[in-house]
C-alpha cells in the first residue's frame, strides 16, 4: 500500500491542505470505530476474549504490518502487507468492530516498532477503519451482519457480495493514501492513483480473495488457521530470494552501493522528473518565444559526478588488493554519509565512484556537494598500521546545462574528472571548450590546424621595463590569431584547445621560429634583445624542443642568452616535466628561463635553485590589488625579498598606472610590464618602438 507520508515523517503545516485532510479523515475515522464499537454486547465482548481464533488472527494482523511482502522494484512503504486477508477476514467472520480493533493493534505496533509520528498512525487506523466500514456497509445491504457471539460463514452464494465489498474495501483504502499523496507530491488526485495502480490491483486480488478461505478454516477449527499461513511464507521466501538477486545485480558485491544499471535507472528517473517539472513553470505570458525563453525560471536541474581516486592504484601495488579493497569500503562509507538525503553514490568499478544529485539549485550548490565529499574522503585513514591521505578528482556534469540524457551526462562528467586531475584543481564543472570530443573543440581545431599552415598565427611583443632607470629588459613574445572570420584572438581563446593535442607541438615550433626571426632582425639592426616565448608542461617534455632552439640559433647566428622560455609556476609541481630531458638540454644549451605567474602554486625551492632560471614573474593578481590590498602588498614584498635572495630578477607583470610602479621600485622590484609601458606590438610596431626606446627610458603609454 502506498505511503501517504513516505519522504518525510514530521507533521504536515498547520491549516495546509494535506494537514486539513489528515485531520478530517481522523475524525471520520474515530466517529466510524465509535459507532461500530457502540454496538457490541456484553455477549460480544466474552465471545471475543474466549475464542482463541481471534487470539490467533490479531497475532497474523501485527506480522502482516511488520513484515510486508516486498517484491523486486518495492519497498516497505508501497509492498503488500499480509494483515488485509486477516483483518477482511476477521470483517466477514466477526464484523466492523473485531476488524477494526485488531487492525488498529496490528498499525499501532508497527508505527511505534518503527518510530513512525501520531499524525501518521493516527491516519493510517483511520484509514483502514473507513475502509472495512465501508465494505461492512456492502455486506450489511446484502443481509451479511456478522458480530463476535453471531458468526458469519460464506457460501457460494455469497462470492458476489464479497468481491464487492473487497472491491469497495480497496477502492476507499486507495482513493484515502492517494489523496494524501497527491495533496503532499501537489499532483493530481488521478495521477496519484495511477502510479502503481495496477501493482496494487493485483495484489488486493490475491490477498482478498484468500479471505473466504480463511473464514471457513477458521470456522472448522483454530488448528487450521496456521495452515492458511503455509502460502504465504512460501510467498515471503521466494518474495526474498527475488529481491536478493535482484540487489545482486543492481549492487556492488564489494561495497554494497548501486551499480552502473541502477545509476542508469535512477538517473533516468530523475531526469524525468526534472522535465516534468520544467513542464510546470509557469510561462511568461505575453511575451515574444526568445524575450520568453529570458524570463521563465531556470529549469529544474539534476546532477551527476564522477570521482575517482588519485593514486589508489599505488595502495594496490605496494599493499596489495585485499587493502585496497578495505579502502574502497572505507570510501563507500564516507561517500553515503557525505551526500545529501535523496542523493544517490554508486560505484561504477575500480577506484570510481558516481553520484547522482537528483535536484540542484545550480552548479555553484552542485559545487557545494563536491568539496564535502573532497573534504569527508581527505581525513586520514589508517589500515595495517599505515595512514592515508586520500583525494579525489570529481567532475561534475549538470541537466539540462550540460546533457540532455544519462550516457551524455557520464560521458561529459567523465570529461570534467579528467580536467581536474590534469588541472590538479579536485573539482571541475563541464566545460565544452576542454572536450575534446565536443563539435566547437573539433571545429576550433581544425580552424587552428589551417591558421598554421595558412600563417595566420602572429606574434605581439610587449617591453619588459627596468624599474630602477627605465632601459628595456627584453621583449615578451605573444601569440596572436588572426582569425578570418572573428578578428584578433588572445591565446586564452584557443591555447587551452591546442594545449591537449598534438597541434601544441606546431605552435610551439612556429612561436620558436618566429620569435628567433625577430630577434635576429633586431640583433643585426644593432639592437639586441632579450625575446621571451612561453612554454607549457607538454613543451618540456618534447625532446624536439631543444633541437629545433639550438638549430634556430645556430641558423641565424644568435647566441643562447637572445631567447628566453617562460613556463609557469605549475610545471615545478609536475615531477616529469620538471626533471625531463628537455630542461638539461636546455640548461646545457644555455636558454635561460623565466618563472611565469609566481605565487599562484606552490614551488619548490630546491627545483627552483637547480633549474636555469634567471628570472621570476610576479603574477598579474597581486601586482593589480598592490595598491588596496594590504595582503597583496606583503606577498609581492615576500616575493621580491625571496627573488632577490636568490640572485635573480623579480619582473611585474600587469603594471597599469604610475603608483604601482613606483610602490613597486620602492619594495625592490627590478623591472616591470604592462599597460602603463607599452601595449603589445606587432612586429613593425615593436621595431619602430625599440628604435625610440631601446637606449633610453620609455615614456609611459597612454
Amino acid at each position: 500500500m502506498k505511503d501517504p507520508n513516505n519522504t518525510r515523517n514530521t507533521a504536515p503545516r498547520r491549516g495546509s491542505p494535506l494537514w486539513i485532510y489528515f485531520v478530517v479523515v481522523i475524525l471520520l475515522g474515530l466517529a466510524a470505530g465509535t459507532a461500530a464499537f457502540s454496538g457490541l454486547s456484553r455477549a460480544d465482548l466474552d465471545a471475543l476474549v474466549g475464542n482463541p481464533v481471534f487470539w490467533i488472527l490479531g497475532c497474523f494482523i501485527i506480522f502482516g504490518e511488520l513484515r510486508p511482502i516486498i517484491t523486486p522494484g518495492s519497498t516497505e512503504n508501497n509492498g503488500a502487507t499480509t494483515s488485509t486477508t486477516f483483518s477482511f477476514a476477521a470483517l466477514l467472520y466477526a464484523g466492523l468492530p473485531i476488524a477494526a480493533a485488531l487492525q488498529a493493534v496490528a498499525v499501532i505496533t508497527c508505527g511505534i516498532f518503527r518510530g513512525r509520528s501520531p499524525h501518521r498512525i493516527a491516519f493510517n487506523v483511520s484509514q483502514y477503519t473507513l475502509s472495512l466500514a465501508a465494505a461492512q456497509f456492502v455486506l450489511a445491504l446484502s443481509g451479511d451482519m456478522a458480530t463476535p457471539s453471531r458468526l458469519w460463514v460464506p457460501h457460494g452464494s455469497d462470492l458476489p457480495a464479497i468481491a464487492l465489498a473487497g472491491a469497495v474495501y480497496f477502492a476507499c483504502n486507495d482513493t484515502l493514501v492517494g489523496a494524501a499523496v497527491a495533496l503532499h507530491a501537489r499532483v493530481s488526485l488521478l495521477k496519484a492513483l495511477r502510479w502503481d495502480l495496477a501493482y496494487q490491483v493485483l495484489v488486493h486480488l490475491a490477498l482478498l480473495g484468500l479471505a473466504p478461505l480463511m473464514v471457513i478454516a477458521m470456522d472448522r477449527s483454530a488448528v487450521f488457521v496456521p495452515l492458511i499461513v503455509l502460502p504465504f511464507i512460501a510467498v515471503y521466501l521466494n518474495a526474498s530470494v527475488s529481491v536478493r538477486r535482484e540487489h545482486q545485480a543492481l549492487h556492488d558485491g564489494l561495497t554494497g552501493l548501486p551499480n552502473r544499471k541502477l545509476l542508469i535507472v535512477r538517473t533516468e528517473e530523475a531526469l524525468a522528473e526534472a522535465r516534468g517539472a520544467d513542464r510546470r513553470l509557469p510561462r511568461a505570458a505575453g511575451l515574444g518565444s526568445r524575450r520568453r525563453k529570458a524570463l521563465d525560471p531556470p529549469a529544474h536541474r539534476a546532477g551527476l559526478f564522477l570521482l575517482d581516486l588519485d593514486r589508489f592504484k599505488e595502495v594496490n601495488d605496494t599493499l596489495g588488493h585485499p587493502t585496497g579493497d578495505r579502502l574502497l569500503q572505507l570510501v563507500a562509507h564516507r561517500l553515503t554519509h557525505s551526500v545529501r538525503p535523496g542523493d544517490l553514490v554508486a560505484r561504477l568499478g575500480g577506484d570510481e565512484f558516481a553520484v547522482l544529485l537528483p535536484t540542484v539549485r545550480d552548479e555553484a550548490a552542485a559545487r557545494e556537494v563536491a568539496a564535502r565529499l573532497r573534504a569527508a574522503l581527505s581525513e586520514p585513514v589508517r589500515l595495517d598500521g599505515m595512514s592515508f591521505d586520500l583525494e579525489a578528482s570529481v567532475g561534475i556534469a549538470l541537466f539540462p546545462d550540460h546533457a540532455p540524457d544519462f550516457e551524455l551526462l557520464l560521458q561529459r562528467a567523465d570529461v570534467a574528472m579528467y580536467n581536474a586531475k590534469e588541472a590538479r584543481t579536485g573539482v571541475e564543472t563541464y566545460s565544452p571548450g576542454k572536450d575534446r570530443n565536443s563539435p566547437a573543440r573539433l571545429t576550433m581545431l581544425g580552424d587552428l590546424r589551417r591558421a598554421i599552415d595558412r600563417s595566420e598565427l602572429e606574434l605581439y611583443y610587449q617591453p619588459k621595463i627596468s624599474l630602477h632607470d627605465g632601459h628595456l629588459v627584453g621583449m615578451e613574445a605573444l601569440l596572436r590569431w588572426r582569425h578570418p572570420d572573428e578578428g584578433l584572438l588572445e591565446p586564452e581563446a584557443f591555447l587551452s584547445v591546442a594545449e591537449q593535442t598534438y597541434l601544441m607541438r606546431s605552435i610551439t615550433h612556429y612561436v620558436v621560429e618566429a620569435a628567433l626571426t625577430q630577434a635576429a632582425a633586431w640583433w643585426r639592426a644593432d639592437m639586441p634583445v632579450q625575446v621571451a616565448v612561453n612554454a607549457s608542461g607538454r613543451d618540456l617534455l618534447d625532446t624536439g624542443l631543444t633541437e629545433v632552439i639550438e638549430e634556430g640559433l645556430l641558423a641565424r647566428g644568435l647566441p643562447a642568452a637572445a631567447l628566453q622560455l617562460e613556463i609557469t609556476e605549475r610545471i615545478l609541481m609536475n615531477e616529469p616535466a620538471y626533471a625531463s630531458d628537455t630542461v638539461s638540454a636546455l640548461a646545457e644549451l644555455g636558454i635561460p628561463l623565466s618563472l611565469d605567474d609566481f605565487g599562484t602554486g606552490y614551488s619548490s625551492l630546491v627545483r627552483l635553485k637547480r633549474l636555469p632560471v634567471e628570472e621570476i614573474k610576479i603574477d598579474s593578481s597581486f601586482v593589480r590589488r598592490l595598491a588596496d590590498s594590504p595582503d597583496d602588498a606583503v606577498i609581492v614584498r615576500s616575493i621580491v625579498d625571496l627573488v632577490r635572495t636568490l640572485g635573480l630578477r623579480s619582473v611585474a607583470e600587469g603594471v597599469e598606472d604610475a603608483a604601482i610602479a613606483e610602490r613597486l621600485r620602492e619594495m625592490g622590484c627590478e623591472a616591470a610590464q604592462g599597460w602603463h609601458f607599452c601595449r603589445p606590438m606587432d612586429a613593425e610596431t615593436a621595431t619602430e618602438w625599440l628604435r625610440r626606446h631601446a637606449h633610453r627610458a620609455p615614456e609611459p603609454a597612454a
